[in-house]
């Protein structure tokens, strides 16, 4: 089985061919496909590529599945005896990405 840990939005996220990664927003359309070429490590079979720190020559293509927000995180802030009280909420944004090809040279 072969599969990248790759870096997107200074997180990292593990991808292999077929599967499905959910990333922060990116800024491309629904049906683009891009090149993530921050590729930390490669793995195929017995065959483990560290980068220092990228894998040089490596990327993956994915393509762009869907834009969507995670669920709701609510923020609540309370001070006892001062009737301080303060509720607010938060939705991060993903990018859903469908990897096609891990490219290592």
């Amino acid at each position: 089985m072969k599969y990248v840990v790759v870096e997107s939005g200074g997180k990292q996220y593990n991808a292999v061919e077929g599967g499905l990664i959910s990333v922060d927003r990116l800024q491309q359309e629904e049906g683009d496909v891009i090149t993530l070429d921050q590729v930390l490590l490669v793995v195929e079979e017995d065959n483990v590529i560290v980068g220092t720190p990228v894998v040089k020559g490596a990327s993956v293509k994915a393509k762009v599945v869907e834009h969507y927000k995670g669920r709701k995180i609510l923020v609540f802030h309370y001070k006892s005896r001062e009737n301080y009280r303060k509720k607010s909420g938060h939705r991060q944004q993903y990018t859903r990405l469908q990897v096609e090809s891990i490219l290592v040279e």
